[in-house]
């Protein structure tokens, strides 16, 4: 189920181009190749940090802090926030921007190749915090990769609050089974349940964006949303049944590789799907009755 915070971005005045560089971000210069648009509307800082649900209690793992337009809100919040970024600049600029708040702890990296378990699960330790939530400003061109890596992490993180291209969010937001739908929704409603926190329009960066935002939360689940025999397998077939959207699903399952037609369709005639249907049309327990069908094969 997809809830919705109840003052909507839309509300918001539709015209907030800024005329120049704002002044907080002077000297600062967007690296295309990295995707950075900066958030600079106060507003929509605010209530993410707000939506976020953090705490005195809360280990913050940021990523792509960028000019720190999140980080210094959430530190005066936080027990503890790392912030990690692929930009050298970027963290030289934050250390600056955090000198002498100890509770603040800056990674040059990518979050991709981050031991993310045991970097938050040893800092919880050390610092004495009873739970993680991560929060971030993710470029356009990897969120999909970032997301998946943060819900298989096993973190135990309590919540995910991330900003992205709006045709992703609204993806990542629609009900699974529905035309809207795409490969990354199923695992996401598999591990999480999503709020959608506010539309973010690309007057609200530097340098305006061609695109939309929107922020979502996903609330980690304390079990997953289905019972399978293998999740492994179960992201395999929503994986294959999307690689090849349209085309049926008895020939995009074709792409999972050992099993023949045959085979698979018995597989999904013991899940009572017809394997004339396409793989966007499936319910998430859909998907799980055809992963432990296929299992079982």
């Amino acid at each position: 189920m997809i809830r919705k915070t109840e003052e909507p971005m839309a509300k918001r005045k539709s015209h907030r181009v800024q005329a120049k560089k704002p002044k907080s971000l002077a000297g600062v210069r967007p690296h295309k190749s990295l995707g950075q648009n900066f958030l600079i509307d106060e507003e929509v800082i605010q209530t993410i940090v707000d939506e976020s649900d953090v705490t005195e209690e809360t280990l913050v793992l940021e990523i792509g802090p960028g000019t720190g337009a999140l980080t210094l809100p959430l530190a005066e919040r936080a027990g503890r926030v790392i912030a990690v970024d692929l930009d050298p600049d970027m963290i030289e600029g934050l250390r600056v921007k955090t000198f002498g708040m100890d509770n603040v702890e800056l990674i040059h990296g990518d979050i991709l190749q981050q031991d993310i378990k045991g970097m938050t699960a040893k800092s919880m330790e050390e610092h004495g915090l009873s739970e993680l939530r991560i929060i971030g400003n993710l470029p356009y061109y990897i969120t999909t990769p970032i997301i998946m890596k943060l819900l298989e992490a096993g973190t135990g993180a309590k919540s995910i609050t991330v900003m992205m291209q709006k045709e992703v969010g609204d993806r990542i937001a629609a009900e699974p089974g529905t035309r809207a739908s795409g490969a990354i929704t199923y695992p996401v409603h598999y591990y999480s349940e999503v709020t959608e926190i506010i539309d973010v329009p690309r007057e609200c960066f530097y340098p305006v964006p061609g695109v939309d935002s929107v922020v979502l939360r996903l609330d980690l689940r304390d079990k997953p949303g289905v019972e399978v025999k293998s999740e492994e397998m179960l992201m395999r077939c929503v994986k294959a049944g999307f690689a090849m959207r349209r085309k049926t699903l008895l020939n995009a399952l074709t792409s999972l590789g050992g099993y023949d037609k045959k085979t698979l369709s018995d597989a999904l005639e013991s899940a009572g799907i017809d394997p004339g249907r396409r793989a966007e049309s499936l319910t998430l327990e859909e998907f799980a009755k055809l992963s432990d069908s296929l299992q079982e094969a």
